[in-house]
């Protein structure tokens, strides 16, 4: 059979290092990698051409503030014109479920940064404590702006950049036909007649829409580098630095309710809370904050390449080792009309190779075992990809998410979850929800994969099926993805 396609430079015949030369990531345009741009690295960057779009940022949200004095009141034509963004799909980076469309920059975002423009934020682009202002301040008071929507407000500032980027890398490396013209829209905004224009690109073309390339330098995984619960874990150290004696002495009061032994022990929420109440009566605390991380800014260079790393090794190194020995070894690859049956074969072929030809390794990040379930999830939904089979991942139809669901067609379908064994939910989920997904999805198939990294982890395991009397189920595969118990698949005889 022709080989897997999975990443760019599968789809567009482009070699690995080519792409790793120019300085990109090597995407999957099967399903988004956990990545993002994070505006601190913008910042921080010493090129000038990132730092550019840090500025732009900047330079918009001080034109919204502006507009938010005389406009208190977000109107719905303000809002469409000059605060919801889409997810930036075509960089197949991000936090989507399947594939790659995420749900971008809602209305409630728009609020909270309108709201926060008009209160908190009043002194935005005003401040004297750290170097520059910092468009992640939002997320640091709503719980409702994580790094998913800073990431998108983000990512269309860097849009332009993007496509120019990805625009030249076309131009060298690939050919005519690989390439079409795509008019893009909100490319970039003219603050003389307060509105967004688009551009024509020509660009990789994919599934008839446009592909951009990222540079790595752009990128982290967990969390952006200024965040609330760094914030939070960090308030320690942020307050030697504050000049001024009232303030401290809240703070110290702060630190003794929640570290004193003598009182009651404060749960995290708790803590979160007094923390949340303190910065909400001194919003300076905030900025105290971003000079701290301003300072020690040669940590988020060092965190993002750890992560880039990271990613790549699981999601493209590891992955594509699998993908060759389940194409080599096994007939994962090859269709068969049943999809429950299709489904329990593929995943004892992935057992097969996990658990005797080495296939474990691919499972482990510096010698220590994957406990993402996400990762694990992402990783089943790649190599599923090449199938006729449809594979739908976090199939929700009224009770609640399933991890895939495989159909051939709208009668003959099955429910696929893969777990860890460590999930601290397993017992519940093996007890409830495989039979409430089967009536919500109309079909009585369904296979639960659990993955074990330790003996403790298959005693567990064990103990649970034991009692909920499903020891001999035929529809639960353990995988058994230990390092300690496999010689090499190359000693075996």
């Amino acid at each position: 059979m022709d080989a897997v396609k999975i990443y760019f430079s599968d789809f567009f015949d482009v070699d690995e290092d080519t792409i790793e030369g120019y300085g990109a990531v090597n995407i999957s345009l099967i399903n988004d990698l956990p990545l993002f741009i994070d505006p601190f690295l913008l910042f921080n960057s010493s090129d000038e051409q990132f730092q550019k779009i840090h500025e732009e940022i900047i330079k918009y949200l001080l034109f919204l503030q502006e507009q938010a004095s005389p406009h208190p009141s977000l109107s719905e034509g303000m809002m469409k014109s000059w605060y919801l963004f889409p997810e930036v799909k075509q960089t197949w980076l991000g936090f989507s479920l399947d594939g790659n469309a995420g749900r971008g920059l809602g209305p409630g975002f728009a609020r909270d940064l309108h709201l926060g423009l008009n209160s908190i934020f009043k002194d935005f682009g005003k401040e004297t404590i750290p170097k520059s202002p910092h468009m992640e301040k939002l997320c640091l008071i709503s719980p409702n702006v994580g790094r998913d929507k800073i990431s998108d407000f983000t990512t269309n500032f860097a849009k332009k950049f993007l496509l120019e980027y990805t625009k030249d890398f076309a131009e060298i490396y690939l050919e005519p036909e690989q390439c079409k013209n795509f008019t893009v829209p909100k490319v970039e905004f003219n603050y003389t007649t307060m509105s967004w224009s688009s551009k024509v690109y020509t660009l990789p073309c994919f599934n008839d829409d446009y592909v951009l390339l990222t540079p790595k330098s752009l990128l982290t995984r967990d969390d952006t580098f200024i965040n609330r619960s760094d914030m939070i874990r960090n308030m320690e150290m942020i307050a030697p630095s504050i000049g001024d004696a009232a303030l401290r002495f809240e703070l110290n009061n702060y630190f003794q309710s929640v570290l004193s032994k003598k009182k009651k022990k404060m749960s995290k929420t708790e803590k979160e809370h007094a923390a949340l109440e303190l910065i909400l009566r001194h919003p300076e605390l905030i900025d105290y904050y971003l000079k701290y991380k301003e300072d020690n800014e040669q940590e988020a260079t060092s965190i993002s390449k750890q992560n880039v790393q990271e990613v790549k090794l699981i999601f493209n190194t590891q992955l594509q080792k699998l993908v060759s020995l389940l194409t080599e070894n096994t007939a994962f690859y090859k269709t068969a009309p049943s999809s429950l049956e299709e489904a329990r074969k593929r995943v004892k072929y992935l057992k097969t190779v996990i658990e005797d030809q080495d296939g474990y390794r691919i499972f482990y990040y510096n010698g220590k075992p994957i406990k993402r379930e996400s990762d694990l999830q992402t990783m089943y939904r790649l190599v599923w990809y090449a199938s006729e089979m449809d594979v739908n991942r976090e199939v929700n139809n009224g009770r609640g998410p399933v991890d895939y669901k495989v159909s051939f067609g709208s009668e003959n379908s099955a429910l696929v979850e893969f777990k860890l064994a460590s999930n601290s939910k397993l017992r519940q989920n093996l007890a409830k929800q495989v039979e409430i997904y089967k009536q919500a999805n109309n079909t009585d198939k369904a296979i639960k994969v659990i993955m074990y990294f330790s003996e403790e982890e298959l005693n567990r395991v064990n103990g649970i099926l034991n009692e909920l009397n499903l020891q001999n189920c035929e529809e639960i595969i353990l995988i058994d993805a230990r390092n300690d118990n496999k010689p090499s698949a190359s000693n075996v005889k």
